[in-house]
């Protein structure tokens, strides 16, 4: 691997999880890399989430319980990095204040109400879509654990497609703003989805098409959010990738067991 590649992963799961990986750059190139790199590091988190809820089924729990433990991988694999982004974004949006006052409210350290009610919301309809691809089959369970971890940093690398700005000069949002060019970050996009598709192919050929799709929808869901928070605080920060994650996740995670 070249030393732009490996840079890059370092990045990427330096910066997007716990994992003991040291960040030797911290500028815009690995920046670059990390971005292209993200789903990767998505699919390792989804692993772990995976590996534990299989275990607890091994062990005699039930789905609902397999799927809590499931959620909760992500989350202490990320230090909860997104799902305070979700709260803090939620916050922000439903201030209904002007981006100033809005960026401002969200870099405060407590969470309001909309916060609350985003993150009650987010983590329950995760938690019961993954108890009910358990229910369905472990290999279900462990699929959508998996894709919905990889599309949620997927999200990622689409929103730091060149053109998208940062809202403030400082911060994660403002070191991975516009770093990938929008071919590359196409091109990472039609590569998870075909993989996620392949990965579904092996339960049968109804689940490669729904897992597409539940690739597409999501990162559609993250699009409209990206959209809707550049326009209302003039860029993206930190916290709004941390939403953008969570919603791409959900997203996913919901359609995975639709049909």
């Amino acid at each position: 691997m070249t030393g732009a590649g490996s840079d890059g992963l370092r990045f990427a799961f330096g910066t997007l999880t716990v994992f003991p990986v040291r960040v030797n750059r911290w500028d815009r190139g690995a920046a670059r890399g990390g971005m292209l790199w993200a789903p990767l590091a998505g699919v390792a988190v989804g692993a772990c989430a995976a590996a534990l809820g299989l275990v607890l089924l091994l062990l005699g729990a039930g789905p609902l319980l397999a799927a809590v433990a499931t959620a909760a991988v992500p989350a202490v694999l990320t230090r909860g990095l997104h799902l305070d982004g979700l709260a803090d974004t939620a916050d922000g949006l439903g201030s209904g204040k002007p981006a100033e006052d809005a960026l401002r409210i969200m870099k405060q350290s407590d969470i309001g109400p909309f916060g609350v009610l985003a993150l009650v919301l987010v983590l329950l309809a995760q938690v019961a879509a993954l108890a009910q691809a358990y229910g369905d089959s472990w290999a279900r369970g462990a699929l959508a654990a998996v894709v919905s971890a990889a599309v949620a940093r997927l999200a990622l690398t689409l929103a730091a497609r060149t053109g998208v700005p940062a809202a403030r000069p400082e911060g994660l949002g403002a070191a991975v703003a516009g770093v990938v060019p929008a071919r590359g970050a196409l091109g990472v996009a039609a590569a998870v989805t075909v993989a996620a598709a392949a990965a579904g192919a092996a339960l049968g050929p109804a689940d490669a098409a729904r897992t597409a799709v539940a690739v597409l929808l999501a990162l559609g869901a993250a699009e409209l959010m990206l959209r809707h928070c550049v326009r209302r605080f003039g860029g993206v920060t930190g916290d709004v990738f941390g939403g953008l994650a969570e919603t791409a996740a959900t997203t996913a995670l919901v359609v995975l067991v639709l049909g």
